[in-house]
């Protein structure tokens, strides 16, 4: 059978996934513990016929679909979490749930991977080897996938692969990309401190307040002149609290931001700089500076020959014109980075701009209070994890 000819059964799938992702969008939930999702899933592969494990550590999902023979073991994943942000779409079907929202897309992400769970399973007398279906919660925080990983979900696994919907390219367009494709994504805390006093007599005090609206600034040109803009590094300052009232130097302040790396070697050298630079400005005014790193996701690096197979089923499937190579990696984060630390595989993005937009650029993105997407665009990526996984299995047996 030609990869193309997924496409119509994916589409008779449709009406199903929308079913599905709707439902889940209307009663979302974050973190570890999904059990209305988890239910959900579980009641849909069980339909299937499928045995399905759950986690122990967190609401998770893992189901194989055995193929007819022997052969290898790839690995599809789909995340189940919503965020904690409200939501202000206005469809119908909007949560119900204050103040949690399924704003990027895991909605989908699961819905299209049961659909691909039901094709797969249709064709399973003529798959050789086994694909396994990954349903993972805590992928936004605090990290599901490695809880996962220690529970034995790679286990015997060859490969990996995993969509992720983009509100910003064109629905049903595939993006792809070899090598690094996210950023990591680390916390910092940085806390000046100097001496408190009235805010009168600031030459009595050691005034902290300035000092850390220096460090801003300075951190922002430590990027500048100091990171390759060819191995790029941002560093964003999101949070600055100090004082109590309007008459009083605090004794401290405290910054919170965030750092985005897509190699290891610059993350590091961020972390170290913004130590430097924290502490040579308190030192130049007579304050002292203590750093928290509090270390996040990895960057995730899809593996080069995989990503570049993956594009080549997605040239298969929808014609070399709605395939696109990324000219850059994405600066959000991924928990799909420990799966590709492990194993080979790719992370490939699904178009889903809705049409009324004529610039998808100016749709809401991921982790807007408006996000929405084009459900049309999910018969698409229902279509192309089925072919990965079958191409992968066909082209690696015997």
């Amino acid at each position: 059978m030609a990869l193309s000819d997924l496409l119509a059964p994916a589409t008779d799938l449709l009406p199903g996934v929308v079913d599905l992702r709707r439902r889940l969008h209307l009663h979302p939930e974050i973190g570890l513990d999904l059990p209305r999702t988890q239910a959900a899933v579980v009641e849909q592969l069980t339909d299937l016929g499928l045995e399905v494990r759950t986690g122990d550590r967190l609401t998770s999902v893992v189901a194989d679909v055995e193929g007819g023979r022997p052969g290898p073991t790839v690995l599809l994943r789909g995340d189940m979490d919503a965020l904690p942000m409200p939501e202000d779409t206005g469809l119908e079907f909007a949560s119900q749930v204050d103040g949690t929202m399924h704003a990027c897309g895991h909605d989908a992400h699961t819905a299209m991977l049961v659909g691909a769970a039901r094709l797969l399973v249709a064709a399973k007398d003529r798959l050789p080897g086994r694909v396994r279906l990954m349903f993972q919660p805590g992928e936004e925080a605090p990290g599901g996938a490695p809880l996962m990983i220690r529970e034995g979900v790679l286990d015997g696994v060859d490969a990996a692969f995993a969509l992720h919907v983009a509100p910003n390219l064109w629905s049903g367009m595939v993006a792809w990309k070899g090598g690094p494709v996210m950023a990591s994504a680390d916390v910092f805390v940085l806390h000046v401190h100097g001496r408190g006093g009235h805010a009168s007599t600031p030459h009595w005090a050691v005034d902290p307040v300035p000092v850390a609206c220096e460090t801003v600034l300075a951190l922002q040109q430590m990027v500048t002149r100091t990171v390759n803009v060819f191995d790029p590094a941002v560093v964003t300052v999101a949070q600055l609290d100090a004082g109590s009232t309007d008459n009083v130097i605090p004794e401290s302040a405290r910054l919170v931001g965030t750092v985005r790396a897509v190699s290891e070697s610059t993350r590091h050298e961020v972390w170290d700089r913004i130590r430097q630079v924290a502490d040579g400005i308190a030192a130049a005014h007579g304050c002292t500076a203590t750093v928290e790193i509090v270390e996040g996701y990895p960057v995730t690096h899809n593996d080069p020959g995989f990503a570049s197979f993956a594009s080549g089923v997605a040239q298969e499937l929808l014609g070399a014109g709605r395939v696109v190579e990324m000219p850059a990696p994405v600066m959000g984060a991924e928990d799909f980075s420990y799966v590709l630390q492990q194993v080979p595989g790719a992370m490939l993005y699904l178009g889903v701009c809705p049409p009324e937009h004529e610039n998808p650029f100016v749709a809401p993105a991921c982790h807007s209070n408006r996000m929405v997407l084009h459900e049309d665009a999910m018969a698409t990526g229902v279509a192309l994890h089925a072919a990965v996984a079958t191409a992968y299995l066909e082209r690696h047996t015997g």
